[in-house]
């Protein structure tokens, strides 16, 4: 079930990822460790899971890949959202956060489309 064809799914969690990985660094640069160890796990493991979901054995295997990447931006939500309102942890731009809503949306219309067909 390999799809090769450039997407937009794979493009853009493939840059979210990036963006993850700056944002973390900045936490590190605070000593912030124990949260950027966290948010790089998830905030990276969406892009992993959306990649690999395009070496799905079957409809099945995808549509698994892709709520795993769907419970993945569940928890960078939550991390990054932590950030955002904690006084004590410097502030994600809201652009990432954003970018993250467009991503959870894509993810959820891919896995509920699948799910028709």
């Amino acid at each position: 079930m390999r799809d090769d064809r450039d997407n937009i799914i794979v493009q853009k969690t493939f840059n979210f990822s990036l963006e993850i990985i700056l944002f973390t660094e900045l936490l590190r640069k605070e000593h912030k460790f124990e949260l950027a160890s966290q948010l790089f796990r998830s905030g990276t493991s969406i892009g992993a899971n959306v990649k690999e979901a395009q070496n799905a054995e079957s409809k099945a295997d995808f549509i698994h890949k892709f709520k795993i990447a769907a419970k993945e931006a569940d928890e960078t939500t939550y991390w990054l959202e932590l950030c955002l309102k904690s006084e004590v942890l410097p502030s994600p731009k809201i652009e990432l956060l954003e970018e993250l809503k467009t991503i959870t949306k894509i993810l959820s219309k891919i896995i509920s489309s699948t799910k028709m067909r």
